[in-house]
């Protein structure tokens, strides 16, 4: 989504323009529109550069013309708003010297100090202790409302994913299998293979209302075999002949909630 790596086929649109058609000035507004929040707090920072240094990164590369005063002035600020207060404390520390939730704010501040209305976060929680995980999403959550900012938010966790997002994308080995506002797909799950994630999740849902009673074995070997079916056919318990030779297409069975399955 960001062009950080080549797709395999589709397009990809970014305020209405095909990213891949954009002219090199254009490429350059979409860099500073779109940033990215990664996983692992601990190697997405230069383990050499100040937390100064880390953050003001990408403002040299965009606003070359701004002084120096007013560079460390707007560094400072994203620091602050990332929840690094005060952030003139944190400018000469290096990533060493903070803990994990400080360096995904660290991580957060630089994406932010750019003001882009395009967020892509990648498990931004994933790898951080549960005591903090609730003022990371809080924080990126206000970021999002308060500074009008669109994000996408990947992650395993579907709970997670739904107190953070207005709406639910559920992918099944590359394929889109499910999608529709949070709530309507946590409490009204339609495919099998979300049923299956809500049910992994402790107080989830109404266990006595989802409509898979069968166990499911599910490890890590299964693989997308690339042929024209379900990718969830080998697993699901529900799995029909047509769901082996034919991959079910997006329908809409309520509205605005799509689901790619045989079944319906």
């Amino acid at each position: 989504m960001l062009g950080l790596s080549s797709k395999d086929s589709g397009k990809i649109f970014f305020e209405g323009k095909n990213i891949d058609d954009l002219s090199k000035s254009q490429i350059k507004e979409f860099r500073l529109k779109s940033q990215m929040i990664f996983q692992d707090p601990f190697e997405s920072l230069n383990p050499m550069l100040t937390v100064s240094e880390a953050v003001l990164t990408p403002l040299l590369i965009i606003q070359d013309k701004l002084t120096k005063e007013e560079r460390m002035e707007k560094v400072i600020d994203a620091l602050n708003n990332a929840g690094l207060q005060p952030g003139e404390e944190y400018l000469s520390k290096i990533p060493s010297e903070l803990s994990g939730g400080q360096r995904q704010r660290v991580g957060i501040a630089r994406a932010l100090i750019n003001k882009p209305s395009f967020i892509v976060a990648d498990e931004p929680v994933s790898m951080l202790d549960v005591s903090i995980r609730a003022d990371i999403l809080n924080l990126l959550k206000e970021q999002a409302k308060n500074k009008q900012v669109s994000m996408i938010f990947i992650s395993h966790d579907i709970i997670i994913t739904r107190y953070i997002a207005d709406r639910i994308l559920v992918m099944h080995l590359g394929q889109v299998v499910e999608i529709g506002p949070g709530k309507s797909i946590v409490e009204n799950p339609k495919h099998p293979y979300t049923v299956l994630l809500l049910k992994s999740i402790p107080e989830a849902t109404d266990k006595s209302v989802v409509p898979i009673d069968e166990q499911v074995e599910y490890n890590v070997d299964v693989v997308n075999s690339g042929r024209d079916e379900c990718s969830f056919v080998s697993k699901c318990p529900f799995a029909m002949e047509i769901c082996s030779n034919q991959r079910p297409t997006m329908r809409e069975i309520e509205t605005d909630h799509f689901v790619a399955c045989h079944l319906f």
